[in-house]
C-alpha cells in the first residue's frame, strides 16, 4: 500500500471540515439503507437539485421496499420520468423483489451482499454499507477519484478498472468505522461537488486538504485527473411522427430490450424521411392521412448516441389498432415518454 499514510492524514480534516460545512439534503437528515438506496441511484449522472423533487414524490408513493418490489411497471417508470436511464429504475424493483424473498425486506448490510442485489456496483454497495450501516466502506465514483488523485499526485488513468480498484483498496485501509465512515464518504463525496470541482478552477485556498494535496503543492490541479477522452458518440437520425385523430395522439411500447427498453413513445421511423416518405409510410400502414405538416427538429444526447430527429404532425382520418390513442392530457399524466420526446410532447394540443 504505497499511499496508506499519505490518506490517513487526510481522514479527521475531511469530516471535521464536513461537518462543518455539509449542505443539508433530505437522505442526509434521515440516511436509512432505502432512502441511501434510492438517492445513490437517482443521483448518478443527474444534479442533487435536479434530484431532490424526483426523490420526495418517489418515497411518497414508495415508502418501502414492499412498495416499491410491488409496484406496477407502468407507474414507476412514470415516477422516474425525466430522470433518464431507466434500466435503473427497473433494476430498483428486482432488487428490492431480491431484498423481500432473500432478506426479509431488509437491504443487506455488508458491501459484498449488496453487490449481489440488482443495479447495484461497487459504488452503491460502498455507500449503503458505509452511510447507514457505518462499515469501513469507500464509494468510489469520479468525484471521490478526481480528490484522491490529486491529493496523491496520482497520474494513473481514472477511467481505467485497474485505477478504480487500486484507489479502492488504498481508502480501504486507512477508512474508520461507524459514524466516522458515514461522515468519510459523504465528505469526499461533498468536497468533490462543492470544492474540487470537475469543471474549471478548484478552490484550494477553501480546502481542507490543501496542506496535504499534492497537485495543489506542486500546482498542477490542472493536470490531474488524467482521464482518457470518450469515444464520440454515435449519430442516429430520426423521424418522428405525432398521429392525431379525433383530439387523440398515437403511442406505442417500445421493444422490451435495448435502448429506453418498455417505454412509451411515438411511432418513429429510422433516418430523416421527407413528406413522401412519410406518406409513404402511411400507405403501408393502411393509415389515411387528412394532413401532414413538420413540426421542427430536436437532439438528444444519450451516453453513447445522439439521436438527431425532426418531426412530423398528421392528423388522421381514424385510429389504427397497431397504436394507443390517448389524449394529450393522459399521455402527460399517465405515461412515462422518455426526455428524449420532449420537443414533440410540447407540440401537442
Amino acid at each position: 500500500m504505497q499511499y496508506t499514510e499519505k490518506l490517513s492524514f487526510i481522514i479527521y480534516p475531511l469530516i471535521s471540515w464536513y461537518q462543518e460545512h455539509k449542505r443539508p439534503l433530505p437522505w442526509r437528515d434521515d440516511p436509512t439503507p432505502y432512502h441511501v438506496w434510492i438517492s445513490e441511484i437517482m443521483l448518478q449522472q443527474t444534479r442533487i437539485e435536479a434530484v431532490i423533487p424526483y426523490y420526495h414524490r418517489f418515497l411518497t408513493e414508495l415508502p418501502d421496499v414492499k412498495a416499491l418490489s410491488k409496484v406496477d411497471d407502468d407507474k414507476l417508470m412514470k415516477l422516474w420520468e425525466g430522470l433518464g436511464y431507466y434500466s435503473r429504475a427497473r433494476n430498483l424493483k428486482k432488487a428490492a423483489i431480491q431484498i423481500m424473498t432473500e432478506h426479509g425486506g431488509d437491504l443487506p448490510e455488508e458491501a459484498s451482499d449488496l453487490r449481489k442485489l440488482s443495479g447495484i456496483g461497487d459504488y452503491t454497495a460502498g455507500a449503503i454499507a458505509s452511510i447507514s450501516f457505518g462499515k469501513p466502506e469507500p464509494a468510489v465514483d469520479g468525484n471521490v477519484l478526481r480528490v484522491i488523485t490529486r491529493v496523491l499526485g496520482c497520474f494513473d488513468d481514472i477511467m481505467l478498472p485497474a485505477t478504480k480498484k487500486m484507489i479502492s483498496e488504498e481508502l480501504r485501509a486507512v477508512y474508520p468505522k461507524g459514524e466516522d465512515a458515514k461522515n468519510l464518504t459523504q465528505a469526499i463525496m461533498e468536497l468533490g461537488e462543492s470544492l474540487c470541482i470537475p469543471n474549471g478552477e478548484p478552490k484550494c485556498e477553501a480546502c481542507p486538504l490543501r496542506k496535504h494535496c499534492t497537485a495543489s503543492l506542486e500546482d498542477i490541479t490542472d493536470k490531474l485527473p488524467v482521464k482518457t477522452p470518450k469515444k464520440a458518440r454515435k449519430i442516429e437520425k430520426r423521424t418522428v411522427l405525432l398521429l392525431s385523430c379525433r383530439g387523440k395522439y398515437a403511442i406505442c411500447k417500445r421493444p422490451e430490450t435495448g435502448l429506453l427498453a418498455k417505454l412509451w413513445e411515438y411511432p418513429n421511423l429510422d433516418g430523416h424521411a421527407d413528406e413522401e416518405d412519410v406518406a409513404s409510410w402511411f400507405h403501408r400502414k393502411g393509415i389515411t392521412p387528412i394532413s401532414i405538416r413538420p413540426i421542427g427538429e430536436a437532439v438528444h444526447i444519450f451516453t453513447h448516441i445522439e439521436w438527431h430527429m425532426q418531426g412530423f404532425a398528421a392528423e388522421c382520418a381514424e385510429e389504427t389498432s397497431e397504436f394507443s390513442w390517448y389524449t394529450a392530457e393522459e399521455i402527460r399524466t399517465q405515461f412515462a415518454i422518455p426526455t428524449a420526446f420532449r420537443f414533440f410532447t410540447k407540440q401537442l394540443e
